[in-house]
């Protein structure tokens, strides 16, 4: 039998909050043990990535507290601000996961950006391996990072089966987009897209967070309203499994106009459940879904993203054909299990390294 390994996941906030990157969490963690992995979880405060000097405080004391027998594995959430001086705080072998790195994300001041680019140069450096949920984001480490290729282990996240979408059943078509609403989701690009197509019978449901960026949330309204698109567009917030299943259920067509993607989970939620998908190109979002079973457009190019969605909406044979494409292609998507199971394997790998 395997000797079982410690871990100490240290995930910044609220472990169910229903974003892409706090779900990849959460699956990983209570899959570890599966895997010979005992981990844990080590929480840090929420206020990440631009945390008060109390809470660096806070967390440098957690992290001082894993013991060098264990391993911590860090959110990138949080290791991208972590300031270079609490690097020499961890004693215990550390591995980085990063979805994406937090300076790459839309709505940044310059000053923000640099600031967290150099402490995540800073930290990954420091770490012994580092995980990435795609091959995208492991070339951007390898390019702009300085991280060396084989420091590097791509983790993809998993996606669970669902029978596939029933749609609206009406004539007009119900698009769905689904992600918090935060500038780098770009949903201020897909209405002014929308805003376009008012000749058509569409409507809207965007399901995601309305509190993680107000402002963003607040400029979407207004954008809404002055485009004449009240009537068509529909925020649901944040919902849990059952309720974003069911909406995706009803949908005809998923639509991503973000500005940049880690991986995309809510482009293979949308494989699996046989939808057509429109979908900016924006980071690994290129490469999540094949060619045939999405009308791919440049992230920001609001005059392609409108030719696409009204190309889509107003075609059912096409949206069928895509559709079917992106059912098939899901056949070969990651699970939850395989992705833990990636992780574990680095885990282990670091543990022997650091006993040695």
């Amino acid at each position: 039998m395997r000797e079982a390994i410690k871990l100490a996941f240290a995930i910044p906030g609220d472990l169910t909050t229903p974003t892409g990157g706090y779900v990849y969490d959460r699956r990983v963690l209570a899959l570890l043990a599966g895997h010979g992995v005992n981990a844990r979880l080590l929480a840090l405060p929420g206020s990440f990535p631009f945390p008060p000097q109390a809470d660096l405080e806070t967390t440098r004391a957690a992290l001082e507290s894993v013991a060098a027998d264990e391993v911590i594995l860090a959110d990138g959430l949080a290791l991208g601000a972590f300031t270079p001086s609490m690097a020499g705080a961890i004693r215990a072998p550390l591995i980085a996961l990063c979805h994406h790195p937090l300076g790459l994300e839309a709505g940044l001041s310059d000053e923000q950006a640099h600031g967290l680019i150099e402490n995540e140069r800073v930290m990954l450096a420091r770490s012994d391996h580092v995980i990435v949920t795609s091959k995208t984001t492991r070339a951007i480490l390898i390019e702009q990072f300085g991280v060396a290729a084989d420091a590097i282990t791509v983790a993809e996240p998993g996606v669970d089966r669902a029978p596939p979408a029933r749609g609206g059943g009406s004539e007009t078509v119900n698009i769905i987009a689904v992600g918090s609403i935060v500038p780098r989701k770009g949903y201020d690009i897909l209405i002014e897209a929308l805003a376009q197509m008012q000749d058509l019978d569409w409507r809207l449901r965007i399901v995601g967070a309305l509190d993680r960026a107000p402002r963003a949330v607040a400029a979407l309204h207004a954008q809404i309203e002055s485009s004449g698109l009240a009537q068509q567009v529909e925020f649901t917030g944040a919902a849990d499994d059952a309720g974003v299943a069911a909406f995706y259920h009803e949908a005809d067509l998923f639509v991503s106009a973000s500005r940049y993607e880690g991986y995309g989970m809510v482009l293979a939620e949308a494989m699996v459940r046989g939808l057509p998908i429109v979908s900016s190109t924006g980071g690994a979002a290129a490469d999540t879904v094949p060619d045939n079973a999405a009308l791919k457009v440049a992230p920001e190019d609001v005059t392609a993203l409108a030719t696409a969605l009204r190309r889509a909406t107003s075609d059912a044979g096409l949206r069928a054909q895509l559709g079917a494409a992106a059912l098939e292609a899901s056949v070969d998507l990651p699970t939850w299990d395989s992705a833990a199971g990636t992780i574990a394997d680095v885990v282990r790998a670091i543990h022997m390294r650091a006993r040695r």
